[in-house]
């Protein structure tokens, strides 16, 4: 997965022009940057350097969860995960085609010393490495598809006008995969990547608003093949189509080396992203020399399949955060269950009842008698997914009186039954709290 446009930012970022969703009375408008501070999720600190955000528990549990998430999607649907290195030399990048066209985008080269010493870039993008990784040995058409993913870290020289938050930064972390395919495999490989990136919106509360076919524009940006363009875009055009998939078109949001699906967001602020993304490449399996041996023996050149499920993990726990307004899903919550004894001589009981969902998997906030009333109590949880609250009566059945955070209150199931039941809503990776 390479850069989404011509100095865009990052991957799962475009700088095309706003266009805001209607506000209603309703609309509450979330800053991810405020929740993070509130919340501890997440922040900065001028020593460190702009644009390079660090995680706190809280924070990092989250983002620990979402990547688990993503691999098991991946893995799923049959990819393998890979790991590279951050750096490479500048002559791998002069080959990819980033160094002529998105260098003003990079860091500059580093010169680590000695005799001989070769200039090693930060790298903006994965797909070099994971070029690299096909090449390593010869393949057969047999191995194809050879689905490669990785949750990588890569670096863009940002101005510092234009940082802020998770959304804007020089370290990013992104949900990266390359497909290597035959031509014939091609668009199944990018209708299913879609697919892919349909059902873990669905998971994780996202909405996408439309999806955009982006083309090139006009400049120096691009690379210069016309044939490259009008093969990829006829593909990704039939990819669309045969999914039932409205899109619109639009110039000068591509990629340097090739067209792309742009899967579009809107935040409640009514500021619209790229997070996911789908590419074919037909321009870096050229540079690199790529093939495969065919069933006729002879030597192919595969085609390239760039998808990013979730875009930059970054991104994603921001647009997350001002979504849900912090409420995540309750798979995703940083705090899963809170338990509240009505008073001291319940906490035993509540002790118990934590131990056990603790046991099972689950994240969960004792929150005994000496840290106010319970009415405050109950307002400091107001985020987590389920509280059992455990007075005089439950305590002595065993039970819980469960609310949720959407303000339900579904009974007072036993406290055996009630772990049961979350862990599997848990495990289940929806949005829905309670069947």
């Amino acid at each position: 997965m390479d850069v989404d446009s011509p100095g865009a930012s990052a991957p799962g970022l475009s700088r095309a022009p706003v266009r805001p969703r209607p506000r209603t009375r309703e609309t509450t408008v979330h800053d991810h940057r405020r929740l993070g501070r509130e919340l501890d999720l997440f922040d900065t600190d001028p020593l460190m350097g702009a644009g390079l955000p660090y995680w706190l528990p809280d924070g990092a549990l989250i983002r620990h969860t979402l990547e688990e998430y993503v691999r098991d999607l991946e893995r799923a649907a049959g990819y393998r995960h890979v790991y590279s290195p951050v750096l490479g030399k500048r002559e791998l990048y002069e080959i990819s085609g980033h160094w002529d066209h998105y260098s003003d985008d990079m860091f500059p080269p580093m010169e680590p010393g000695g005799e001989g010493s070769e200039q090693l870039v930060l790298r903006p993008s994965l797909c070099p490495h994971h070029a690299l990784i096909y090449r390593s040995r010869s393949r057969s058409y047999r191995e194809l598809p050879l689905r490669i993913a990785e949750l990588g870290a890569m670096y863009r020289s940002e101005p510092s006008g234009v940082l802020g938050g998770l959304t804007r930064v020089r370290a990013i972390t992104l949900n990266d995969a390359h497909i290597f395919c035959t031509l014939d495999q091609a668009v199944a490989e990018a209708r299913s990547a879609l697919a892919l990136i349909a059902r873990a919106y669905a998971d994780l509360g996202i909405h996408a608003v439309r999806h955009r076919l982006s083309l090139p524009g006009e400049g120096g940006k691009y690379v210069a093949d016309p044939e490259l363009w009008s093969r990829a875009g006829a593909l990704l055009r039939e990819v669309l189509d045969g999914a039932g998939v409205a899109y619109e078109e639009a110039a000068g949001e591509a990629a340097f080396y090739g067209p792309k699906i742009d899967v579009q967001i809107v935040d409640p602020a009514g500021r619209e992203a790229t997070l996911s993304t789908v590419q074919i490449d037909f321009h870096q399996p050229a540079r690199f020399g790529l093939h495969y041996i065919g069933a006729d023996g002879a030597r192919h050149r595969p085609v390239m399949v760039h998808r990013s499920v979730i875009g930059s993990v970054e991104r994603a726990v921001a647009h997350l955060l001002e979504e849900h307004g912090g409420a995540f899903p309750a798979w995703l919550a940083p705090v899963q269950l809170a338990v509240l004894p009505v008073s001291e001589a319940q906490e035993e009981a509540a002790a118990d009842l934590a131990r056990r969902a603790e046991a099972a998997g689950l994240r969960v906030r004792l929150a005994d008698a000496g840290q106010g009333s319970l009415g405050a109590r109950v307002r400091a949880a107001r985020l987590v997914p389920y509280q059992a609250v455990i007075g005089e009566r439950e305590a002595a059945a065993g039970s819980a009186a469960v609310r949720l955070r959407d303000g339900r209150r579904p009974g007072e199931p036993a406290a055996d039954d009630l772990v049961r039941r979350i862990a599997a809503r848990v495990a289940a990776r929806g949005t829905e709290l309670w069947d």
